[in-house]
């Protein structure tokens, strides 16, 4: 059993958004053997309940308040530092001390830090051996969103890819092992820091497909003449609030025009403006619910027409494993290694998604069909005790490995 200090640079739990998701897994996978220290952030006065359960659970739990509006603007001074925003809207001395104490006075083992913002805080602990999970190439996402904007954000956003960029291959090489969620994410970032490569491997997600299972007395929530197309994540992203507004202006209304009773419904928290915007007698915005499953279970079909985003979609995942009939993205379906026509159906293009869901309208037991196989498929591919095992396997090396030259990690984290 090791000690672990683990940051994170959002609460990880209750694992209800993406990388929720994957931090609380990668969390409950440790507690399994080790003792882990936890530091991290509460940007949901509603997750501040849920301190508690990890509190019972962790070692020790440094749990900081963080105001979005004024993190926002804490993250403007680094325009004259010449850091990545992203830094510094992650800063807190409240945090680095916590971290400063907790390596002086905890036989810390092994340092795990998921996301790269949150490697600005392990200055004092440079003598130990660090695996950061960097999930996503996130500087690779700020210069995409770079392209689909214009000035001036789009040299705000290019100015944040190549600095994180940076400080991303900073971080890499001074760890003992660097993880990113596909193997499609590690071939790019070995490309883009190739002096890291020998270090950088996938790690991907998984599904709990105990959780996420069809239950026949699981109320249905729509209404009994409805066909119920269903988009599912926190709606204050903008990947998928751009994904929901590319949907409905450039499929729904076709496929409206065939299936008249056929109505979208995005549930998910904090729907922004825009997204409320898009409620109509076609589109329910549900805003936070209760439990997703219901919405999942007896939807006609799950729909995720991502654009912006990276990696592994956990929206993806969940809605098979609940044995849904699934159209997504390619990109979505080649980060899971999904066969299309077989485990989903993949869709880029407006008339993409309008042949691939009347196919689906059309037959029943051929969607039936394709959502009892990516079922099958997550069974056998995604259990999370599966894709969390190597993490057991770099643990152990980083633990008896010597630990590679110290680097500044970041100039000041107060």
């Amino acid at each position: 059993m090791a000690n672990l200090l683990y940051l994170v640079h959002r609460l990880p739990y209750p694992p209800n958004k993406g990388d929720k998701v994957r931090s609380y897994h990668v969390l409950k996978h440790l507690l399994a053997g080790h003792r882990v220290f936890l530091g991290t952030f509460v940007d949901d006065p509603d997750d501040q309940q849920h301190v508690p359960v990890l509190q019972a659970l962790c070692a020790d739990v440094c749990a900081v308040p963080l105001r979005p509006a004024t993190a926002k603007l804490r993250s403007l001074t680094a325009l004259a530092e010449g850091q990545p925003l992203t830094l510094n809207y992650y800063r807190s001395r409240q945090l680095d001390q916590w971290v400063r104490q907790t390596v002086r006075s905890q036989a810390i083992d092994a340092v795990i830090v998921f996301s790269s913002s949150m490697a600005q805080y392990i200055r004092h602990a440079e003598d130990l051996p660090v695996l950061v999970d960097l999930v996503d190439v996130d500087s690779a996402k700020w210069t995409e969103y770079a392209r689909a904007r214009r000035w001036p954000m789009s040299w705000l956003y290019a100015r944040e890819g190549r600095r994180l960029l940076a400080y991303e291959r900073r971080i890499a090489a001074a760890a003992h092992s660097t993880f990113l969620v596909t193997e499609k994410e590690a071939a790019l970032f070995r490309t883009l820091a190739p002096e890291c490569a020998p270090q950088v491997q996938a790690l991907g997600n998984g599904v709990d497909a105990a959780f996420f299972a069809p239950d026949e007395a699981r109320a249905n929530p729509f209404d009994a003449d409805e066909l119920p197309l269903v988009f599912t994540g926190a709606m204050d992203y903008w990947p998928n609030v751009d994904a929901v507004e590319w949907f409905v202006a450039e499929v729904l209304p076709g496929l409206r025009q065939r299936w008249p009773r056929l109505r979208l419904h995005i549930v998910g928290r904090s729907p922004t403006p825009a997204v409320q915007a898009l409620a109509s007698e076609a589109v329910r915005v549900t805003g936070t619910v209760p439990d997703v499953r219901p919405w999942l279970q007896h939807a006609t079909a799950v729909v995720a027409p991502l654009r912006l985003a990276r990696g592994v979609q956990n929206k993806v995942l969940e809605a098979m494993a609940m044995a849904r009939p699934v159209v997504c993205a390619g990109s979505c379906a080649e980060a899971i290694d999904a066969s299309d026509g077989h485990d989903l159906l993949a869709a880029d293009e407006p008339a993409d998604y309008l042949r691939q869901l009347d196919r689906l309208l059309q037959s029943p037991a051929q969607a039936q069909a394709l959502g009892e196989q990516g079922r099958r498929f997550m069974l056998q591919r995604y259990s999370w005790a599966a894709r969390l095992a190597p993490l057991d396997r770099l643990l152990a090396q980083a633990v008896g490995a010597p630990v590679p030259p110290a680097v500044r990690w970041q100039e000041s984290a107060a």
